[in-house]
């Protein structure tokens, strides 16, 4: 009898773990916003920090935002953990910039197996730029990602995002248009201020550390000539390296910018070879030196301007 019984309650546990087990498997429904898990807040798991700075723009105190890749990890080298599934079984909203900059994804969500998710490409509805490399086609597809790294791409952005909001929390509309619409005004300001000290400068080129820029420099009819490609892949040869310092002294280029992704070495090498200085430059793909998104695209349009003027 008491083997029975202890059998019983071994019978019973067992049930509750799996059924305990199963719970945490399942993807989180659109209708549970107010779930106490969050403070009532959406869950919104985002790819890398350009993403979570326009969700937290548009969505404020209204949103939990977790930040899959770490600061200092490369989008294109990630590698998601189990940790990361889970989040994203549990999440509402998961957002990514798309473009190719996250080839993971699409195997991530399906083994993530959240049926309620809702899924936002962030650059979906921008114009991309085509990558000229061939050998990144080949790899990562055929255009540039970085829309983000763009006053008006960020728009396009942060309205994809705001739509999601307001499809998971339609009682809150007016909020998310209220904030998006605030931010959009922010990037416009920025955009016209910029545009007319660009328009008055002799010079529109500049050295980057990675060809992250095209979208920037669209913006503002700048160009861009880069260290290492579009995805920051390999050393460039010494011919490569004779046809910067060649492009540098025709162009009378005194700056060399510099990213946190992106080797500093030849950077530095070639700044030296045309007696240029070396600044740092924001590509928002990690949190860095406590700086929002405005504020660092800000300061890079200071920067950049100054090198030209």
């Amino acid at each position: 009898m008491f083997r029975k019984v202890i059998l019983s309650l071994i019978s019973i546990i067992l049930l509750m773990t799996l059924v305990a087990c199963g719970d945490k498997n399942v993807g989180v429904s659109v209708n549970e916003n107010n779930s106490s898990d969050n403070n009532g807040k959406i869950k919104v798991v985002a790819s890398f920090n350009a993403m979570t700075q326009f969700i937290k723009a548009v969505g404020k105190d209204k949103v939990d935002v977790q930040t899959m890749i770490p600061s200092g990890t490369e989008p294109h080298d990630f590698e998601p953990k189990p940790k990361d599934l889970e989040n994203i079984s549990k999440a509402q909203i998961f957002v990514y910039n798309g473009l190719g900059m996250e080839n993971w994804v699409d195997k991530t969500i399906k083994a993530a197996d959240n049926k309620n998710l809702i899924v936002v490409e962030a650059s979906r509805g921008g114009n991309p730029i085509k990558n000229s490399d061939e050998d990144a086609v080949k790899e990562h597809g055929q255009y540039d990602p970085h829309m983000w790294i763009s006053l008006s791409g960020a728009k396009i952005e942060a309205k994809n995002i705001k739509d999601a909001l307001v499809k998971v929390d339609p009682s809150n509309k007016d909020y998310y248009e209220k904030n998006y619409n605030e931010f959009a005004s922010k990037l416009d300001v920025i955009l016209n201020d910029y545009k007319t000290k660009f328009d008055q400068t002799s010079s529109k080129n500049f050295i980057t550390g990675h060809a992250a820029f095209a979208y920037f420099c669209r913006d503002f009819g700048l160009q861009q000539n880069s260290v290492e490609n579009v995805f920051a892949e390999g050393e460039p040869t010494a011919k490569r390296l004779e046809e910067l310092v060649d492009y540098c002294k025709k162009n009378d280029v005194k700056t060399v910018f510099m990213e946190e992704m992106a080797s500093p070495k030849v950077s530095e090498t070639l700044a030296k070879e045309v007696d240029a200085k070396v600044e740092k430059i924001y590509t928002a793909e990690s949190e860095e030196d406590g700086k929002d998104y405005i504020e660092s695209m800000k300061e890079n349009l200071d920067k950049v301007y100054e090198s030209l003027k």
